[in-house]
């Protein structure tokens, strides 16, 4: 048999050190500014708990320490995301010219299936 080179994952530490941890934050009762709280509860995230708990599980690494500071980044990112507001959206019209097109292409169809209908004799 040939001696497999691929290394190996774990080890004997794999089994009896937990080097994961979850961040709990809780946005409801957290010093954040309230617009950036309703944003944060209301972008959809399965991460946040009914009660407005936000689980962060971090499991990248293995010392805990890095796993907590990966943890934090991504507390970080995700609260500023939500700081910034999304842009206002501005309601627009459809051009004049690409209203006469939809309509023209609308007659034209509309054409095309009367002219598939039996003639009737009468």
């Amino acid at each position: 048999m040939g001696c497999d080179r691929r290394p190996r994952l774990g080890g004997q530490n794999v089994n009896k050190v937990s080097t994961a941890l979850h961040l709990r934050y809780d946005i409801r009762g957290s010093s954040l500014p309230e617009a950036v709280k309703e944003r944060v509860l209301h972008c959809g995230d399965q991460r946040i708990t009914s009660g407005g708990v936000l689980i962060i599980k971090a499991q990248r690494y293995r010392s805990q320490d890095r796993n907590r500071e990966d943890a934090l980044a991504r507390l970080q990112k995700l609260v500023a995301d939500a700081a910034s507001a999304p842009p206002q959206r501005r309601p627009t019209k459809p051009t004049r010219a690409s209203q006469r097109r939809r309509l023209d292409s609308k007659a034209k169809r509309g054409q095309t299936k009367a002219g598939r209908q039996k003639i009737s004799n009468e």
